[in-house]
């Protein structure tokens, strides 16, 4: 048996799951602004004692690791490395974007030329993005995107496109071709971290947690009010 807590903040949704091998067993979660910090470790002690199990009973710590909100991601990551630290127990990282085609893949229900554009709001017509196909092999990498007319052109001649997640709202205005596909209420959500956590912790592949850093993919800026 393998036990592991699933951790996702990298958007406005605070979610946490647990599972075992590679079966999700329970999660919580809410879709609000500015709460992480409140109410994520809330969550972990009721899914470790829904979960009928003990902290130390856990095997790995999975983390949603970006690109997303710098502080959704900073708290989920600093949350599940300090877990690992007090546990001695390993560190699983697992792409945001990666994560989210796998819940669309869950839900299989789209036709097999569909392409799967997960998509996180960033600022203005800006967007973290990557393009996937219906198996989840990535096909487009994972980018900054400033959305307009033009973009995806040549993936939307030749196939259904469906753009999902906190970003692709504002995007129906401009991508407005007959293969583009929107998907409306997709929420982030740590149970989408379960097949690929169990992968990874099959593997052994996990991250150094003194030097784990959270994808950011670009920097931070901070502006200052003038006057």
């Amino acid at each position: 048996m393998s036990y592991i807590l699933q951790i996702e903040t990298a958007t406005t949704v605070c979610s946490v799951a647990l599972a075992n091998d590679g079966e999700l067993l329970a999660v919580r979660e809410i879709d609000q602004r500015n709460i992480h910090a409140e109410i994520i470790t809330i969550y972990i002690n009721e899914l470790i004692a829904s979960g009928g199990i003990s902290y130390n009973d856990l095997d790995a710590i999975s983390v949603s690791c970006g690109p997303g909100s710098y502080t959704g991601l900073r708290i989920g990551i600093s949350t599940a490395k300090g877990l690992c630290y007090a546990l001695d127990k390993p560190l699983i990282a697992i792409e945001t974007l990666d994560a989210m085609a796998d819940g669309i893949i869950e839900l299989n229900n789209y036709d097999s030329n569909t392409l799967l554009c997960p998509m996180i709001d960033a600022r203005r017509m800006e967007v973290y993005t990557a393009l996937f196909d219906n198996t989840g092999n990535k096909i487009k990498a994972t980018s900054a995107d400033i959305i307009d007319e033009s973009s995806f052109a040549g993936q939307l001649q030749n196939h259904k496109v469906l753009f999902f997640g906190d970003g692709a709202e504002k995007c129906k205005s401009v991508l407005t071709h007959p293969n583009a596909l929107f998907l409306d209420g997709y929420i982030n959500s740590a149970a989408h971290l379960t097949r690929q956590s169990a992968e990874k912790f099959a593997k052994k592949n996990f991250e150094d947690v003194a030097y784990f850093e959270p994808f950011y993919l670009k920097d931070f800026l901070v502006t200052q009010k003038k006057g």
